[in-house]
């Protein structure tokens, strides 16, 4: 599967594949994504996750991200993936250089329609890391199918048109 360029990436974000339409964000071969409002983290009352309000933090008052600690984020952005492309989200190299993981559930099947939950992890263990809402988080590369599939997220998915983190809706 080829990887779409920066030309390629603008023209599909003009045909409505990520809104908000950010040009700044187009890299060579990707697109940054950001840190949307919602936050889900666990809760020792509870045996899931609780809702954090993350939209008040901002980049001079970030949320403490403690080592060892595992929450759910989501992306500013909405991806509109159309059944010839497919999408691998990563964070950007100087977010995981702080020491935030993101744990490998970063592949968009074509179809999928939403914003992105983002499993983030701060690995360090003595310093927290420090996140907020809008900071550049991920990078999206989309990659081109060889022919559209025989069954499309938009039918199949489980988690399509999610708006916030998501959490596990269980294995099938």
């Amino acid at each position: 599967m080829p990887i779409l360029p920066d030309h390629e990436i603008d023209r599909r974000i003009q045909a409505g594949l990520i809104t908000p339409a950010n040009p700044d964000a187009i890299n060579p071969a990707s697109v940054d994504l950001h840190l949307g409002p919602g936050l889900l983290i666990e809760s020792i009352t509870h045996t899931g996750f609780v809702q954090y309000p993350f939209g008040k933090h901002r980049r001079d008052d970030p949320f403490t991200l403690r080592p060892g600690q595992f929450v759910l984020a989501a992306t500013t952005e909405t991806i509109a993936m159309p059944d010839a492309l497919a999408g691998q989200v990563q964070l950007k190299s100087s977010i995981a250089r702080q020491g935030l993981e993101h744990l490998m559930a970063g592949w968009i099947d074509p179809g999928f329609t939403g914003t992105i939950t983002l499993e983030l992890h701060n690995s360090r263990q003595l310093q927290p890391v420090l996140i907020w809402p809008g900071m550049p988080i991920a990078q999206l590369v989309l990659l081109e199918l060889t022919s559209q599939p025989d069954h499309s997220y938009a039918i199949t998915g489980r988690y399509n048109g999610q708006e916030l983190p998501t959490p596990s809706k269980g294995v099938q």
